[in-house]
């Protein structure tokens, strides 16, 4: 599975008061802890209160990639923003993330191409998130299509569903199962499929629980990735055992450790 470390984002405490006092010592701590716990990417967020946004993700990128060579996520939903990050990156990268919208996606698309990244694009568009399956996946079905006209490599495309809250909306959940298998039939091979699993638990008591349940059940419909707190060992122990039992880990006694590896 591909996971993608969360915590190097502003919305957090220790993280936003790095940012504000260019602390690299709390960034590079956090980019050490999610690559030895096995994040393929570690996504990099400046969150919503710095002064200048551009410059702190310049910087969250520089000092990060002092730290470690794990690919990094640059994540803003402003596109100056990314690229500015996009400017000092030096290792693989992802851009994290492109609204559905034909516009949109075309100068995503373009950008992603420029630089060898990886995009994530999520099914929403300028009438906003869809509450339904078949309207979640027309817009999978756009992105495909633009990927293909832009000549991307599905393997680069990361379709977002857009997880809601458990406690918001409990037919969500079985909508987003369903949406995950019909994604994978959009194309061959197929595009990769993500979600903010954080999301999924926001506001409820048993945030550990559910994230880990859901986890399994939406790897065993078809999602292969997603931004998630990489730190949590049963987490990521659970897409591991989930992986194994799906026949994409081999077994052995030692198949956790092996898995890491």
């Amino acid at each position: 599975m591909i996971s993608i470390g969360e915590r190097i984002n502003g919305m957090f405490t220790d993280v936003k008061n790095a940012i504000k006092n260019k602390d690299a010592t709390v960034v590079q701590e956090l980019a050490k802890q999610q690559t030895e716990a096995g994040a393929t990417y570690l996504d990099i967020n400046v969150g919503t209160e710095a002064a200048d946004q551009l410059d702190a993700m310049k910087w969250l990128v520089e000092v990060t990639q002092e730290a470690v060579k794990t690919p990094i996520a640059i994540d803003s939903q402003k596109l100056d923003v990314i690229k500015a990050g996009l400017e000092v990156v030096k290792n693989e990268v992802m851009i994290n993330s492109a609204q559905g919208d034909p516009e949109t996606l075309d100068t995503y698309m373009q950008l992603a191409k420029q630089h060898n990244a990886a995009l994530i694009c999520l099914t929403m568009n300028k009438e906003g998130i869809p509450q339904d399956v078949d309207n979640r996946v027309a817009i999978a079905m756009t992105i495909v299509e633009k990927a293909t006209e832009h000549g991307m490599d599905m393997d680069k495309i990361f379709i977002d569903p857009i997880l809601l809250t458990v406690n918001v909306d409990q037919k969500q959940p079985a909508y987003m199962l369903e949406v995950f298998s019909q994604i994978k039939l959009l194309s061959d091979p197929p595009p990769h499929i993500t979600v903010g699993l954080s999301n999924f638990s926001q506001g409820t008591k048993e945030k550990s629980l559910l994230n880990r349940t859901f986890l399994t059940m939406a790897i065993a419909a078809g999602m292969d990735t997603a931004l998630m707190d990489v730190l949590d060992t049963d987490l990521m122990d659970a897409a591991i055992c989930s992986e194994m039992i799906l026949n994409k880990q081999i077994y052995s006694d030692s198949f956790l450790k092996a898995a890491r590896q």
